[in-house]
């Protein structure tokens, strides 16, 4: 066979088998063959309807609601936490939160930073390593503050950001006052509010990395407190003292501003993925660490972040994967934090060491095919959750409800005195998880 642009040239049977190999090997060094890039974006404390796409009439989020509208948005995605750092854990290990002991929040308080996730405990940046890629985390890690839980000591190649639960956007102190702003292990100091600078050092990492791939975790702050815009001042300041949620006064105005000024950010990251030419081989996820607090929405829910409720940890979630993901689906499927780490380790084509709590749900994305029914859990102070199907048993102290969601989304009609069956076979499941997870020591409260 002759090709047009070699027409000039006579080549043998065995040239031409040269020439073909040179061209199959030039083929797949081509940049779009690589592994899929994968892309992962958590917001903090944004609620269930605090975005257009779920909802919001007066929160412009465009490049979250084309994100949707281009990709899968999950009406039952769960955070596995009412609060943050037990979905962090749950989100890095892909196991309930409490084999890793971290049931409860990592205060910024002295006396309480010594917790941390174990060294025994692997995460998906590790997994991501083990395949061969690079890996970035620019953001909240909320993890441990001692330098053994740093993110570079559990499979992260560079970290940009802070260790607690939040710091103040321009001054970048944490609860406590305390100086929070990290270059990888070391200590930095660098000009800006946070929302722009974390996305400034992730477009550097994909720009980097754009001929290999990489994992990039962005965890934002936004909308946490303290509620402060991109020209807002510095609250904490060295021997000041300090509101922990800001001095502003319009704080539910600052807060829209959060939202939008991240909204504006993800946006940057797609654009630098269509310049770089890699938007058709990267996954991106985007979702919630928990439902909001008062000063947010969480749409038709009831409750709110910390409590068990649906609004304390059903939270938004988008899935975007251009010619792998239909575009405008929406899916009603039960999914957790933790389901994310074995689905993108399903998608890079690895497995993980030991069976996991989360499931794998890429079949659900590039197939629409839901996975089995499965009972899901969640327990923090004093409450404690199980979901099947659309039912759901709360216990919150001495209280009981059953509630059958399908009916019944903003959990208004208990029936625990009409399906006492049903409100047994929970009760049963329930006691079993909590007495399995009971064998793991709790470090946090």
């Amino acid at each position: 066979m002759k090709f047009k642009f070699f027409k000039s040239v006579n080549f043998s049977p065995a040239k031409s088998v040269c020439v073909f190999f040179l061209l199959l090997l030039f083929s797949c060094s081509n940049p779009s063959s690589k592994s899929p890039n994968i892309i992962l974006i958590m917001a903090d404390d944004l609620g269930y309807g605090d975005i257009s796409c779920f909802g919001n009439e007066t929160i412009q989020t465009p490049v979250l609601d084309k994100m949707a509208s281009e990709g899968l948005r999950f009406s039952d995605y769960h955070s596995n936490g009412a609060v943050c750092s037990p979905t962090r854990a749950a989100l890095m290990t892909g196991n309930y939160q409490q084999r890793a002991g971290l049931e409860g929040v990592i205060y910024a308080q002295l006396g309480r930073r010594m917790y941390g996730i174990s060294q025994n405990e692997k995460t998906i940046a590790e997994y991501m390593k083990d395949a061969g890629y690079t890996t970035g985390a620019f953001g909240k890690w909320h993890l441990g503050y001692k330098p053994e839980f740093n993110p570079v000591h559990h499979g992260f190649d560079q970290f940009y950001g802070y260790v607690s639960g939040n710091v103040d956007y321009i001054s970048h102190r944490d609860g406590i006052g305390l100086h929070d702003w990290w270059l990888n292990a070391d200590t930095s100091y660098e000009k800006g509010y946070v929302t722009d600078l974390i996305s400034n050092h992730a477009l550097e990492f994909i720009e980097s990395n754009q001929d290999k791939p990489f994992f990039l975790y962005l965890p934002h702050e936004a909308p946490h407190y303290p509620y402060q815009g991109r020209n807002d001042k510095a609250d904490r300041l060295p021997g000041a003292e300090f509101e922990a949620h800001g001095s502003r006064p319009d704080k539910k105005q600052a807060y829209k501003e959060m939202i939008e000024i991240m909204d504006e950010n993800i946006g940057r990251i797609f654009e630098k993925l269509n310049q770089l030419n890699l938007q058709n081989n990267t996954l991106v996820f985007f979702c919630s660490d928990n439902g909001a607090t008062n000063m947010g929405s969480n749409g038709s829910l009831n409750g709110l972040k910390t409590s068990l409720w649906e609004g304390g940890h059903r939270v938004p979630a988008i899935a975007w994967y251009p010619k792998k993901i239909d575009a405008g689906q929406t899916t009603d499927a039960t999914i957790l934090s933790m389901d994310i780490l074995p689905t993108f380790l399903k998608i890079i084509g690895t497995t993980p060491e030991d069976n996991l709590d989360g499931i794998d749900f890429s079949n659900l994305m590039f197939n629409n095919k839901n996975p089995e029914e499965r009972p899901v859990f969640w327990r923090y102070r004093g409450q404690c959750a199980v979901r099947k199907g659309e039912w759901k048993y709360l216990k919150i102290k001495e209280d009981e409800y059953l509630f059958n969601l399908k009916n019944d989304l903003g959990e208004k009609d208990n029936l625990m005195g009409s399906n006492a069956e049903k409100a047994d076979e929970l009760k049963a499941l329930l006691k079993q998880w909590e007495t399995e997870m009971d064998t793991y020591k709790q470090q946090t409260n």
